[in-house]
């Protein structure tokens, strides 16, 4: 009699199992392809658009909200637009915005359909990083799969939803999610607090703080120093504050002497203080990904990059690609750009040896702060030779 009732408590046992496998069954992959990294770990990735047949470079941004297009990558399709009453909050300000609905994007050996793409310009994130941004993948997205991003290897791969067998050697962070995930974290520089961040691959630093954090904490040691930088938002060129804090804690990993940009938040983004800031690609990259929006996890596996030196350097200056030269643009008071002599509007020809005329390569030569290098430009059309020293944002 028990044999015959073990017997039915293991067929009943198995056909639970069954049916919860049949609910939720293992995720499944779907693809797997090659990215591009670009400065301050900023993933990109190509794809194309409905039946056109150009390439398109796509930004891949857990900090999107949505799924979007560059406003003159849909004026050159002719693209029909609908107007709306929705706007877009983001680092810089608010924008009205216009929609591209029913698009159809193709991914290496993927196809993804009904995406409303909504549109904004950014001319300046291509004139950043010397290649054309033609759009950027978010929410709309990442809500559909299971998305593990390899930055050892530069891969992504798709998952359908399902359960996800996580390497054991990482761990599990649970977000809370609206469109874009929040993560809490432990931080500390004079004061130590846990606080809540988002979670943003397409950010290229490595944490951002909302100003009214600092000024209404006694979190920043008021020792440290602080010179002027220049980031892009949605809305354009923003000056901002950069420094560094003692350390910030993810998982049981903790990160010393890290570089913080420190925002005037005045529409408000961040929530504060339910957020203090965001985590951007420059830290997060220093992980392998596995981005579960369908089960609301993040998991994180160290990689090869887990110990690498922070950027600390500092010049003064903002470079951008425009009409295919390396241009300066900005030159802050005080810095070692302006101490160099090197002007808004200055090209750049070369640096040391290096000729390529590739922003990428020129800003990972200006990231050796302590170094002298000698910088070919021209001024009016005139050839000049100037030397510059890094300086760096450590004090």
């Amino acid at each position: 009699m028990k044999r015959w009732l073990l017997l039915g408590l293991t067929l009943v046992l198995a056909t639970a199992s069954a049916r919860a496998q049949e609910e939720y069954p293992v995720a499944r992959l779907l693809t797997r392809f090659k990215f591009e990294q670009l400065n301050g770990g900023i993933v990109i990735i190509k794809a194309t658009l409905n039946d056109l047949k150009d390439t398109l470079n796509f930004i891949l941004d857990t900090g999107s909200g949505g799924i979007s297009l560059d406003t003159l990558t849909a004026a050159y399709y002719k693209l029909p637009l609908t107007p709306s009453e929705r706007t877009v909050r983001g680092i810089g300000g608010v924008k009205s915005l216009h929609f591209y609905n029913g698009g159809i994007l193709h991914l290496p050996g993927l196809t993804v359909e009904r995406l409303d793409f909504h549109i904004n310009d950014y001319e300046i994130l291509s004139e950043v990083y010397g290649i054309r941004v033609d759009g950027i993948i978010g929410y709309s997205f990442f809500r559909r799969y299971v998305v593990s991003l390899n930055y050892d290897t530069q891969e992504m791969a798709v998952y359908a939803p399902g359960s996800y067998a996580y390497p054991r050697n990482g761990f599990l962070l649970k977000p809370t999610f609206a469109n874009i995930p929040v993560t809490r974290h432990e931080i500390g520089d004079l004061k130590d607090y846990f606080s809540n961040f988002y979670f943003d691959t397409g950010a290229g630093l490595c944490v951002m703080f909302s100003r009214k954090f600092i000024d209404d904490s006694v979190f920043l040691n008021p020792r440290r120093k602080i010179v002027t930088t220049q980031v892009e938002g949605i809305a354009g060129k923003i000056t901002m504050k950069l420094s560094v804090m003692k350390r910030i804690k993810i998982g049981n990993h903790s990160f010393r002497k890290v570089p913080i940009h420190i925002y005037d938040d005045s529409v408000n983004v961040f929530n504060y203080p339910y957020l203090v800031g965001l985590l951007g690609s420059d830290l997060l990259r220093r992980f392998n990904l596995v981005i579960n929006y369908p089960e609301q996890s993040i998991h994180l596996t160290p990689n090869t990059h887990i110990r690498e030196r922070f950027d600390y350097s500092y010049t003064g200056m903002n470079l951008y690609f425009i009409e295919g030269k390396v241009m300066v643009t900005e030159v802050h008071q005080g810095s070692p750009a302006e101490q160099a002599g090197l002007q808004p509007g200055d090209i750049i020809f070369g640096i040391n040896n290096n000729f390529s005329n590739n922003i990428q390569q020129y800003k990972n030569l200006l990231q050796q702060e302590g170094q002298k290098l000698r910088i070919i430009l021209f001024r009016n059309n005139a050839p000049m030779l100037v030397e510059l020293k890094v300086g760096t944002i450590l004090r």
